[in-house]
């Protein structure tokens, strides 16, 4: 490794240590502050809308999606373009976490008179207890930092992660309070796997009515290996003249009938079906039917209610819906 690599990574390593010695005294920050700005945000009426100025802005934006997803009503306002007309978002019942490192942010100091003469409650986030902006608010949560990252303590390093782990404090305490669940937290997020996994239900991707493979219990094996291959799902319910569902018979079943050397052609599907069997109802989560399958090894399960099968699913339902 050359001279100048081993410097680069030095200076990485140096970076990275920086920051987290900034984050380590955080918790010492800690005080009555925080913990009326979360009663405040707990109490807001409206919506807690996040500004910020330059990288406090970017961090703001990250700090507003992160409350909105975990039960705060949220949203990010650029303080320069609240100056010409977005303060009109701003309404009484709101609260605002304004953010600068400085507490001397220009843009947000000149519409703090102007939100001052609503009936809102102002949180500000900087590293200065005495600065302007923290002056200004009703309450003041300290991220200050002892320097930054930047070898020349200009760009804003250590003090935008001290703002972003701050936020995130504030955001799991709130939800914590609120009795925030991760049912609550997947209504947020139904296109992500989490969101799937606990909002998807076996009803909603199990196979019904004519795409349910079904034979009689006196059927011979012909005619349920002929009814596995219509239906493609590896498995046919073998039920009675008036739906009961007596047993299954799949794939598996198929090959270990085969591997005993039993006479098939001679034998009624029902002596060659499996029961007792698993099965799920149709209200369960699709995950649970995923952890059936992968408990037991198994790819399909009959779904039953009040005896009769009402649907199948199948590995490959699961698969497609993301739940696996």
């Amino acid at each position: 490794m050359s001279h100048h690599a081993k410097d680069l990574l030095a200076l990485a390593k140096a970076v990275i240590d920086t920051e987290i010695a900034a984050l380590a005294a955080l918790p010492s920050r800690l005080d009555d502050e925080f913990l009326h700005a979360c009663e405040a945000i707990l109490a807001c009426k409206g919506r807690v809308i996040v500004t910020g100025m330059g990288k406090s802005g970017h961090i703001g934006n990250k700090i507003a999606a992160t409350l909105a997803s975990t039960g705060t009503p949220a949203f990010f306002l650029h303080p320069g373009e609240a100056s010409h007309g977005d303060l009109g978002m701003i309404v009484n019942g709101d609260v605002i976490i304004a953010l600068s490192n400085s507490g001397t942010s220009a843009e947000i100091l000149a519409i703090l008179p102007v939100i001052r003469r609503l009936d809102v409650r102002v949180i500000a986030m900087t590293g200065n207890p005495h600065s302007p902006m923290a002056e200004a608010a009703d309450f003041h949560i300290n991220i200050g930092v002892d320097k930054e990252a930047c070898p020349l303590g200009l760009a804003p390093t250590s003090s935008t992660t001290a703002t972003l782990v701050m936020g995130d404090a504030l955001a799991v305490a709130l939800l914590e309070a609120r009795g925030f669940t991760a049912e609550d937290f997947a209504r947020s997020h139904p296109g992500g796997r989490l969101g799937k996994r606990l909002l998807v239900h076996v009803h909603d991707i199990m196979h019904t009515g004519t795409d349910i493979p079904q034979v009689s219990p006196d059927a011979p094996l012909q005619q349920a290996i002929l009814e596995m291959t219509r239906k493609k799902l590896g498995m046919t319910a073998i039920t009675t003249a008036d739906g009961k569902l007596l047993g299954i018979f799949t794939d598996g079943d198929l090959r270990r009938s085969f591997e005993k050397g039993e006479n098939l052609h001679a034998q009624p599907i029902a002596a060659l079906m499996t029961a007792p069997f698993r099965s799920i109802d149709s209200h369960s989560l699709a995950v649970e039917a995923l952890n059936l399958m992968q408990a037991h090894a198994i790819t399909v399960l009959p779904v039953v209610q009040d005896e009769r099968v009402i649907g199948i699913i199948h590995m490959h339902d699961l698969l497609r819906a993301g739940i696996a």
